[in-house]
């Protein structure tokens, strides 16, 4: 397999190349067993295996056999970063990165150790930037799946308090909105907020601005019915992140489902402030949504504890709340009663207690 070079540089390229073989096959393992356990995606876990599997065919023992792990400065060498991680995001993101970085390596010294295999790395690692796409948005989409209840933020002094007080009560879904800050304001509101919804592993989304949800990395964005198209949002932020749209009618949603939404809000179903002139859709809509929405949708716009048992009503699974949590004096216990009602009605159709 070996091409011509010094006897003196074999054993630095064989050690090159066992060393990120090594480190390749790790990083893979870490975002498997999340595929596998995480997910519980056997299409996403075979995939990483199958890559696994292409490394351990060019892992010979001809290339073990050169290691020295002893002599190696490099196992001294650590970075306050990897010894902690934020939550799962950023502990695949870490694995993602390593096994590309590998990845990279392996081709362009492979290249001296054998013709097939720089191309082949080179395939490799555009397969798991594929792989990292697909995984991001299965992970997101799955948490989508399962928030019944969203939260959307309004500015204010106890912002941060007020939504960590909610993730700590289980929500999981928090959007951005502020229509009246600068950008350098709401560029640092944004980042710290990211930080702290992955740090509850929840999904971070920024109302309007796909500039914003970009710069900051959030998990995507929520468009109005006078924002930017679906189609060119989508171009700017890739398939791995998520888009929402506001809709008001039935015209609304089925426009929204054709463009490629990923959710959508139904409403608002009672006039509010946060929506200041703007005239209710009602609960004739929401019933609508129960019959006619084939994406994950929410009703929005002034409910609360006393309207809460109307919307669900009409057959209704989630909701978005602005004024409920944000103005609450215990956040944290109003996203739990929430969440807990949530709950309760689902349960109670699943038991055909209550009409679906």
């Amino acid at each position: 397999m070996d091409q011509q070079y010094t006897p003196l540089a074999q054993p630095i390229l064989y050690r090159i190349l066992d060393a990120n073989l090594d480190r390749t096959r790790e990083g893979l393992r870490i975002i498997e067993e999340w595929c596998r356990f995480g997910l519980n995606s056997g299409e996403l876990a075979e995939e990483c295996k199958h890559l696994r599997q292409e490394i351990a065919r060019w892992h010979t023992m001809s290339l073990r056999s050169y290691r020295n792990t002893t002599d190696d400065p490099g196992t001294e060498l650590t970075h306050p970063q990897e010894e902690q991680r934020s939550g799962i995001e950023q502990l695949l993101q870490a694995n993602f990165c390593r096994v590309q970085e590998a990845l990279r390596v392996l081709e362009e010294y492979g290249k001296l150790y054998h013709p097939e295999m720089g191309r082949t790395f080179k395939q490799m690692r555009y397969q798991v930037y594929t792989l990292e796409s697909r995984l991001l948005a299965h992970e997101r989409h799955k948490v989508l799946q399962n928030s019944y209840l969203y939260l959307v933020t309004s500015p204010g002094e106890k912002l941060f308090a007020i939504v960590e007080a909610a993730l700590q009560g289980g929500l999981t879904l928090v959007q951005y909105r502020d229509k009246t800050s600068n950008d350098e304001i709401r560029l640092k509101t944004a980042q710290k907020l990211c930080q702290l919804c992955h740090r509850y592993d929840a999904l971070f989304l920024v109302n309007d601005r796909v500039d914003l949800a970009v710069a900051v990395d959030a998990d995507g964005v929520h468009l109005g019915q006078d924002d930017i198209p679906i189609q060119l949002a989508r171009q700017v932020l890739g398939p791995q992140r998520l888009i929402g749209r506001s809709t008001h009618s039935p015209e609304d949603m089925k426009r929204a489902i054709q463009e490629g939404a990923d959710y959508i809000g139904v409403g608002p179903v009672y006039e509010t402030p946060t929506k200041a002139g703007k005239a209710a859709a009602g609960l004739e809509y929401v019933r609508h949504a129960v019959k006619n929405s084939t994406l994950p949708w929410f009703a929005i716009g002034g409910i609360d504890m006393n309207n809460f048992d109307d919307v669900m009503a009409t057959g209704c699974e989630r909701v978005a709340v602005v004024r409920s949590i944000m103005n609450a004096e215990q956040p944290t216990l109003v996203t739990q009663y929430f969440l807990s009602q949530l709950h309760r009605v689902r349960n109670l159709r699943t038991h055909k207690v209550l009409p679906s």
